[in-house]
């Protein structure tokens, strides 16, 4: 006897259909599974055969042959489990001939997935987000999965999704013994997305130049390094700009949950992520685990702080190879990953956060504290951060030592929530503009859309043109001012780019610190 099931196997964050083929024939007993799989699809035989046995149904006596189809594309991991025992379940000769064909008339139309325990049980699988999408775009009806994680299969209403608990309720619902329940629609309501209740931007003493830049940098999506000795309060303000970020939109928010799925890092009372990510790699992060790949590539941490913030700490700390593997998706809002098998891209729009000492003892530039270090180590140690690489950056902030009159006023900063609303107000007016387009913020703009929408007055063209000459400004970091110049205009409401604001933009293009 032969039963076919259908599954998916996932390629970067997509999907692709692999067909589960089960022969069920005479002679002595085998078993073996082919179609390009690893070794957890090949440990799978053990736990099928004791899944089925112990769910109290019949495993079939002579030679069982499992096919993965296509056979060309490599499949990983346990989520074939469930189809792989369903599919030996109904191929077995001793299965009731009139519930099979009403089982396989219901698995036409059905995409299933699922890891099996010893026991039955199905546990869940990562990715389950990205393979409800493709059984909506291959016309599927309905699809089984693990019950722990139905909520987030469910997030597409056109959907109909079955928690599946363990093998022998699956069976019996195919059977139409005992119904399973679909399961009810994830909300999709992001509600407060505020990052903390605990942090606020009001806690922060001093640094108002700073704490600017960075509303600047929420508001227009740009990357922005911080320069500063140690204890001035760099880390602090990096892990408090997403208290000032905008709130993700539906379409952001499901691309972000769709990465944290695939690589597995979704919890299971969470079926959405409604938070914009924060990622902070430590510093001995290898390439590959920044911006991802490996043998069967999966996201690095530039693809998991997709609309949200990647903070690097003691930038020039990280590898040169890594900080270099950065300059291309900070360009394209992506990354591509080539192996001999294919191609693959993962998005990565994500707003660089980099902090860093102006030299290894971290008082170089310091008024009351002297710097130990000699020159040739502070050249070295400023050189680690290649000029390509800093010329994607987009402001450049000096954070001094909070002077002790800041640390013991009882004055309280502005809020995050306020700080917020003027972002909000900014984006607003940019999305307006590019509703058209895809194009989220001012970061994102083409050079040739940059010289469209950014109407600058005489005034400030003439101190641009000033600015160019004397800075030595390259053609990136020309149009990278102008589009912080309309980041900051947005952030007045005004329609043209003023004098002001090219100053301003200007202003955190100095790099001081190098």
């Amino acid at each position: 006897m032969t039963s076919t099931i259908y599954s998916a196997a996932i390629v970067g964050l997509e999907c692709e259909r692999v067909d589960v083929e089960c022969d069920a024939g005479t002679g002595q007993f085998f078993c073996v599974i082919v179609g390009l799989p690893d070794t957890a699809v090949q440990e799978s035989r053990e736990r099928v055969r004791a899944a089925i046995k112990n769910s109290g149904l019949s495993f079939p006596r002579g030679r069982v042959t499992v096919n993965l189809a296509p056979a060309d594309l490599r499949k990983e991991g346990p989520a074939y489990d469930l189809p792989i025992a369903l599919s030996v379940v109904l191929a077995d000769a001793n299965f009731d001939e009139a519930a099979r064909k009403i089982a396989q008339e219901e698995l036409k139309k059905s995409l299933i997935v699922g890891e099996l325990s010893l026991d039955g049980d199905v546990r869940g699988v990562p990715g389950l987000l990205s393979m409800a999408l493709f059984a909506r775009a291959s016309g599927l009806e309905s699809m089984y999965v693990p019950f722990a994680h139905a909520a987030e299969a469910a997030l597409l209403r056109d959907i109909t999704v079955y928690p599946v608990k363990n093998l022998r309720q699956l069976v019996s619902h195919l059977k139409g013994e005992e119904k399973i329940v679909p399961h009810q629609g994830s909300s999709l309501d992001l509600g407060d997305s505020s990052q903390s209740d605990d942090n606020d931007m009001s806690s922060v003493k001093g640094q108002e130049h700073a704490k600017r830049a960075l509303e600047i940098a929420a508001a227009g999506g740009h990357n922005i390094l911080l320069s500063g000795p140690p204890g001035s309060g760099k880390t602090m303000l990096a892990k408090l700009l997403p208290t000032i970020l905008p709130r993700l939109t539906l379409d952001e928010a499901l691309d972000v949950t769709r990465i944290h799925s695939v690589a597995g890092l979704l919890k299971t009372d969470t079926p959405i992520i409604s938070r914009r990510p924060f990622r902070s790699p430590h510093h001995t992060a290898s390439t590959v685990a920044l911006v991802g790949g490996g043998s069967w590539p999966r996201p690095g941490e530039i693809s998991l702080a997709h609309r949200g913030v990647l903070f690097l700490d003691e930038f020039p700390e990280f590898s040169r190879s890594s900080l270099e593997a950065l300059r291309q998706p900070l360009e394209d809002g992506c990354v591509t990953v080539s192996r001999s098998s294919g191609t693959l891209q993962f998005p990565a729009r994500f707003t660089l956060v980099a902090a860093q000492n102006p030299c290894p003892c971290g008082n170089y530039g310091t008024e009351h504290t002297q710097c130990t270090c000699a020159p040739g180590h502070i050249m070295r140690y400023q050189k680690k951060i290649s000029g390509p690489l800093l010329d994607r950056i987009d402001l450049f902030i000096d954070v001094p030592q909070v002077p002790l009159q800041s640390l013991q006023s009882q004055a309280q900063g502005e809020s995050s929530a306020r700080i917020r609303e003027r972002v909000e107000y900014a984006r607003d007016r940019q999305r307006t503009r590019f509703k058209e387009e895809n194009i989220i913020c001012n970061a994102e703009m083409t050079s040739q859309r940059v010289e469209q929408v950014c109407h600058v007055d005489s005034d400030g063209y003439d101190l641009l043109r000033k600015a160019v000459i004397q800075l030595q400004l390259s053609a990136r970091a020309y149009y990278r001012v102008l589009r912080v110049a309309r980041t900051i205009a947005d952030l007045s409401g005004s329609g043209e780019v003023g004098q002001g604001h090219i100053a301003e933009s200007l202003q955190y293009r100095f790099k001081s610190a190098f």
